[in-house]
């Protein structure tokens, strides 16, 4: 089964009408130089927006830079750790003077996999830090620039899982964070008076390093192949046995952001092949 990383192209992304879709607008994507954020970078800046692509793979994130620029949008990609706060912050004053801040999309996540009894406290931190912390932070710094843009709306979009939902062994921290980033959108959404909005987007498994780095340690902990682990394990309860491109999953950050998603405040778009919702 083939899931190395798909190519972009522009036939594959959502293209959409939007007065807020313009290279005077800006949208901050995290975990941009590879997977779901740089297929998210990429149709941002496909739908004409000025995308800000922050991730701490320089040679990646240049890559991605490129690919939206070969597909005519305007891209720049900051090195930034999201354990920095000063990184974080000099990251957001950057995308300021690009334009107004609207989007941002938090979508830098790891994986590691391991029971709660044997989780190394020090991965514990490093995934809450960057998948819980960092996307709180960048929000908080983000909605203010969000106020004062024209209209005084914005949308923040946070990457859960199907794992924001159902809990399966040997992910607890993955499966704690994505929890909380649903209790984080719709803490935004609470606050936003309906002009800030804050959505998740949760999908199965995805065409992603994410989920091929992942397959040899489930076996091992499983005690099964890896092809087990593929068929068995992540698609075993999904009804569409295929892993989603990384571009689809852009797309539905792409919709979220739109005119056509205002009643989306603090809702989740489920897509996940059936996984947590059919039996």
């Amino acid at each position: 089964m083939d899931i190395s990383e798909p190519a972009i192209t522009r036939e594959q992304i959502l293209i959409l009408k939007d007065p807020d879709f313009n290279a005077q607008n800006v949208c901050l994507v995290t975990g941009a130089a590879t997977g779901i954020g740089r297929a998210t970078a990429v149709a941002a800046a496909a739908n004409g927006l000025m995308t800000v692509g922050l991730d701490v793979n320089e040679a990646e994130g240049r890559k991605t830079q490129q690919m939206a620029r070969e597909l005519g949008g305007q891209m720049v990609f900051l090195k930034c750790d999201l354990t920095s706060d000063r990184d974080i912050e000099s990251a957001v004053a950057e995308a300021d003077k690009l334009g107004a801040v609207k989007y941002l999309a938090n979508i830098a996540g790891l994986q590691h996999i391991d029971s709660v009894e044997n989780f190394p406290m020090e991965k514990y931190d490093l995934m809450q830090r960057i998948m819980l912390r960092a996307p709180f932070y960048l929000a908080k710094l983000a909605i203010p620039l969000m106020r004062k843009s024209p209209g005084g709306t914005g949308a923040v979009g946070n990457m859960s899982s199907a794992h924001g939902h159902i809990c399966t062994m040997n992910k607890p921290v993955y499966n704690i964070t994505k929890f909380g980033l649903r209790a984080l959108s719709q803490s935004i959404s609470a606050e936003g008076g309906g002009l800030i909005r804050s959505f998740t987007v949760s999908t199965g498994f995805v065409k992603t390093p994410l989920a091929l780095n992942q397959i040899p340690a489930q076996a091992a902990q499983r005690g099964i192949s890896q092809e087990e682990v593929v068929c068995d394990v992540m698609l075993g309860r999904s009804r569409v046995k295929e892993m989603m491109d990384p571009v689809e999953v852009g797309n539905l950050f792409i919709f979220g952001f739109s005119r056509h998603a205002r009643h989306l405040v603090g809702g989740d778009m489920l897509f996940d092949g059936g996984m947590v919702l059919t039996y």
